[in-house]
Order: C-alpha cells, then sequence, then structure tokens
C-alpha cells in the first residue's frame, strides 16, 4: 500500500532537498506498532532535518517529523491494538528513526503514549514537543515551590511554540506571565494569549557586570539560554526557579555562582527527548486539564506535506509565531 511521505535527500555535494513522495509499508523501517499519521506539527528541530540536517540525521533518504498524532494499524505490543488513538514526541524520531512526516510510521510501542482524554488528535499536534516541553517545564517549577502569590513568572522567546504555551497554561492556572519578545507586532498576541506584561528582549537581553539585580520573578521558563539566562539569573527572587528549555540565544552561560550561593536560585534543565513513560502521561493528563483548547487553538496554523519545506527554513530564521498543525493527508 502506498502513502506520502515527505522526503529529503542528499546530493554527492553534501546538498539536502527535500520533496512529497510515495512510498510503500515495506519502505518503513522496523517497529513494533504501525500508525496511521493524522497530523504532526513543525518544531526548531524539524526545521534542521528537513533542511541542512544540522547533525541531527545521519541516514538519507529520511522522514523527518518530531512529533505525530494518528490511529494504530496494527501492533505486535499488547498495549495497544488496533484503533487505538496515540502520541508520539521525542525519541529521536524524526532524527535518528524516520519520524511523523509521513500518511504511516512504523515506531517502539516504548515510544508512545494513549491520546489523552479530552484532546484529539489535531490538538495535540497543536501541542506537540512545544507544548509538551511547555508543560513539562511548568510543572519543574511548581515541583520546585513556584506558587501564584510569589510574584510575576517570566517566560522568554514568549511568542515561539514553548513560550506561546507555556504563557496561555501559566495564565490559564492563575499566574502572572511577563512575557519576552523581540518583536513588536507580537505584543498584542501575548496579551491573548494571558501575559499581563510585555518585556522588550533587548531589555533583559544584555550582560551586565553585576551578578545580582533587584530580585524580580518568581519563576522562569527560558526558551533562548546564552545571555539573556545569564541576565535572568541575577534578577531571580529568593529560592526561585529558572527552568531552561532552549537555546534559540546560544549555548553558552556567561555568568557567575552568586545568584545560587546568594539567592538559593535553582537552574532546572528541561529534557523532553528521553523523558520516562510515567512523567510523559502527568504532562499530557495536565495539558488536557490545564491548557485552554480556545486559546490553543488561535495559535494554530495549518500546514500540509506541501508546506514543509518553506515552513523548515521560515523557523529557522525565526518567522513562526505560535504553533503550526500539519495535516498529512491535507
Amino acid at each position: 500500500m502506498s502513502f506520502n511521505a515527505l522526503v529529503v535527500e542528499k546530493n554527492d555535494e553534501g546538498k539536502t532537498s527535500a520533496s512529497v513522495q510515495q512510498l510503500e509499508v515495506s519502505d518503513l523501517p522496523h517497529g513494533d506498532v504501525l500508525v496511521d499519521v493524522e497530523y504532526s506539527t513543525v518544531n526548531y528541530k524539524d526545521g534542521l532535518c528537513i533542511g541542512p540536517g544540522g547533525g541531527l540525521v545521519r541516514n538519507y533518504p529520511h522522514v523527518p517529523g518530531i512529533d505525530f498524532a494518528g490511529t494504530v494499524s496494527s501492533s505486535e505490543d499488547e498495549r495497544y491494538k488496533a484503533g487505538d488513538k496515540v502520541v508520539l514526541t521525542g525519541w529521536r524520531v524524526g532524527e535518528a528513526h524516520w519520524g511523523g512526516y509521513a500518511q504511516k510510521a512504523s515506531v517502539r510501542a516504548d515510544w508512545l503514549v494513549p491520546l489523552p482524554e479530552g484532546l484529539t488528535t489535531r490538538q495535540a499536534m497543536a501541542v506537540g514537543t512545544a507544548g509538551f516541553t511547555a508543560m513539562l517545564a511548568i510543572m519543574a517549577l511548581e515541583d520546585h515551590g513556584l506558587e501564584k502569590d510569589h510574584g510575576p513568572v517570566l517566560v522568554t522567546g514568549a511568542a515561539g511554540g514553548v513560550g506561546s504555551v507555556a504563557t496561555a497554561i501559566l495564565a490559564n492556572l492563575g499566574y502572572e506571565v511577563a512575557a519576552v519578545t523581540g518583536r513588536p507586532e507580537a505584543a498584542e498576541y501575548l496579551t491573548s494569549r494571558g501575559a499581563t506584561q510585555i518585556v522588550a528582549r533587548e531589555e533583559i537581553n544584555e550582560t551586565v557586570k553585576r551578578p545580582l539585580e533587584s530580585e524580580t520573578w518568581a519563576g522562569c521558563v527560558d526558551a533562548v539560554g546564552g545571555d539573556m539566562l545569564a541576565r535572568v539569573l541575577g534578577q531571580m527572587k529568593y529560592g526561585a526557579s529558572v527552568a531552561a528549555v532552549g537555546l534559540a540565544g546560544g549555548a553558552q552561560l556567561n555568568t557567575t555562582v552568586i545568584p545560587f550561593l546568594l539567592r538559593a536560585v535553582n537552574l532546572l534543565g528541561i529534557d523532553s527527548v528521553m523523558q520516562p513513560y510515567d512523567n510523559r502521561l502527568r504532562a499530557w493528563e495536565r495539558i488536557a486539564r490545564d491548557l485552554p483548547m480556545d486559546k490553543l487553538g488561535a495559535m494554530v496554523q495549518p500546514a500540509t506535506l506541501g508546506d514543509l519545506p518553506e515552513l523548515g527554513r521560515a523557523i529557522l530564521k525565526g518567522q513562526v509565531k505560535g504553533r503550526v498543525v500539519v495535516d498529512v493527508n491535507g
């Protein structure tokens, strides 16, 4: 049975190209579960895998797509049966293993989770790895003592995928949210997601010589890293935590240990790729409960497989706002 997929190929000169092609089920890598994919999404990693590879893709031809949601077609694992709705994020699917930019995917049962009650497959992909990561970050902040009366929570890179969902969830939970963006035109979008304060990126992106500034933030979801993260650490309240989820501003962290020693600040690393199954379930259940679906719907840009090459280039340039939902059957 043939099906459509976005296939990335590399020529002898090392240049990659992506196009929609027809494949056979026999072309798929071996897996315990065959899934009829319904929706996928676009993340920064996807942009790399569609385009230059970024060191993530080792073998070509390749089918990218680090997220997907759909219906089990057949299963060799007793945990899943035909007709079950499932979600996959992480586990290097779409990087080392063929992913969700196809109408069918063959994967290990260990990589799947059941679609949470109350979510459709389309909504799950409006969430995707970005929203899943945002929820993991909020859970980590709360596990380390964040409460609603402690003050504003800062979200950096707030107009992006992780930041948009984090802003919406935090606001829905009753937190005061300060959203950082370098795009003035995104202010209205962020206030509609629930942000009560807009912070211009240039106000917080420069390094300072003082290791500590005024105690301002009760918590932070940081999708930027680099100099902005270094600056934010010195602005955290006593005992507050920063959940680090990205490096859009750079991988280097030029700071001192002073915020950790004098203010007991916590820097929490958030990984969504290899997250254990039980915590995955906990995060997806929280998403179904705590993310307002009306705000989620307003973040979504629809797309098809044929749109992906251009979207891949756009997300690498920081030109994608909110979430993209890819209808692989569209």
